[in-house]
């Protein structure tokens, strides 16, 4: 019992020193990241003082970047299961080396989703109404608050088991994990249905009461999570000495095929069940794609989004996709375009105009927009630091052996030089 729990603190020792190691250009990177990150800090700083007058919401548009974000990581962090799906149930091995990197992703997406709440709530202060008995089971902002914590600990576990025992240079023990690599396969779509449902139920605003808006969320989750996760792999190929093979990125690819037309494909539906059938909402759909009279704020948005998502579709669909460089474009068009969709084109629209026939627009402001940059950079800090730990463990050059048998040659040679 001594020895396990000594050799676990030694591990997360180890960690820990890794993570603060690297080349000028790691150093430089985390430096660019953690500036962006304090400079976040000091952005909530001044909300926590002055309250949510220092951002754009108002109190006709009460949910803005802050739930944009939330929504849209909400998506990257089931990214995981597009990994694990392939390798634990069809048992496909290009991916079995990489599975590791979602499951980090998916850890660093879920607390990005979690600060982006906690910036999003006035008062976090009072974070504890989310959880009182009065909400359970009725408030799907508590069955969301479980939902998400239940999967970053989950996706804790399986992560941090698999490291640890690379790191002991044992085989992982499949009752440890593979039980809860399936309950995180589940886990991961009721996160993205519960967060659907949180719109959905929301009988006040008409665009979000549509039975389709689930199925559209986990489309484009689908969609966006292998794309970030294939531009990822391929930084962690070109920095560190892990392999990453070119087939696992091409598995991918065919999933964010099937993803993308499938999102695309609800989307239609939507708009012409709006705009056919003149619907209760199609005032909202129309200040989002032309604008109600002056006000046209988020036209310029979804059209963008339209334009990346179809060129995206446009270039998965042909052979020259299979190129990693136009993959590489079709993922990036992929990222941006869902995360407008689910975001400024999700989000913002329904609340103008209001149920009261007010149009009152959103811009964010300076102050709002620093503290995204500042969550976002933080996430990708810790998501960095993360690979840099794993890198290492998964290839063998940081084992527990190797660390005893240098901590015995040092203390060996500073007996010699005190004699």
């Amino acid at each position: 019992m001594k020895s396990a729990v000594v050799g676990y603190i030694s591990f997360c020792w180890q960690c820990i020193r890794i993570s603060f190691r690297g080349t000028r250009l790691y150093f430089l990177w985390m430096t660019l990241l953690s500036v962006i990150a304090l400079l976040g800090l000091n952005a909530y700083c001044k909300q926590f003082v002055h309250g949510l007058v220092t951002t754009g919401m108002t109190d006709q548009v009460s949910w803005g970047m802050y739930i944009a974000n939330f929504t849209f990581l909400v998506g990257l962090a089931a990214a995981a299961v597009m990994l694990v799906i392939p390798v634990y149930v069809y048992r496909n091995m290009d991916l079995h080396d990489v599975v590791i990197f979602g499951e980090l992703f998916a850890v660093a997406a879920i607390i990005m989703c979690i600060m982006f709440v906690t910036a999003d709530l006035g008062r976090p202060d009072r974070f504890h109404h989310l959880l009182l008995r009065i909400n359970f089971p009725m408030s799907m902002l508590t069955w969301d608050v479980f939902a998400l914590n239940g999967y970053l600990l989950l996706n804790l576990h399986i992560c941090g088991y698999l490291l640890y025992t690379a790191y002991r240079g044992r085989k992982p023990t499949k009752l440890f994990y593979i039980p809860f690599v399936f309950i995180a396969i589940f886990w991961a779509v009721s996160i993205h249905t519960v967060t659907a449902f949180l719109y959905v139920g929301l009988g006040s605003r008409p665009m979000w009461n549509s039975a389709i808006i689930g199925p559209r969320f986990l489309a484009s989750a689908f969609a966006a999570g292998p794309a970030f996760i294939i531009l990822t792999l391929q930084i962690v190929r070109r920095f560190t000495t892990h392999e990453v093979k070119d087939e696992a990125l091409f598995t991918l690819r065919r999933i964010i095929q099937v993803a993308m037309i499938i999102n695309i494909f609800l989307l239609v539906c939507e708009l012409f069940t709006e705009f056919y059938t003149d619907s209760a909402h199609l005032a909202s759909i129309e200040y989002l794609f032309f604008g109600l009279g002056d006000h046209k704020a988020l036209v310029p948005w979804i059209w963008t989004a339209m334009a990346m998502n179809m060129t995206s579709v446009i270039l998965l669909m042909l052979p020259v996709s299979q190129s990693i460089r136009f993959l590489n474009v079709a993922c990036v068009l992929a990222i941006f375009g869902i995360w407008i969709e689910k975001g400024m084109g999700l989000i913002i629209p329904a609340f103008v105009p209001t149920p009261l026939g007010e149009i009152v627009e959103y811009a964010p402001t300076w102050n709002e927009t620093l503290v995204c940059f500042g969550i976002w950079a933080f996430g990708i800090l810790f998501y960095t630091m993360s690979v840099r730990v794993a890198v290492p463990i998964l290839s063998g050059e940081l084992t527990y052996k190797l660390v005893k048998a240098r901590n015995g040659g040092e203390a060996v040679a500073s007996a010699a030089a005190g004699q």
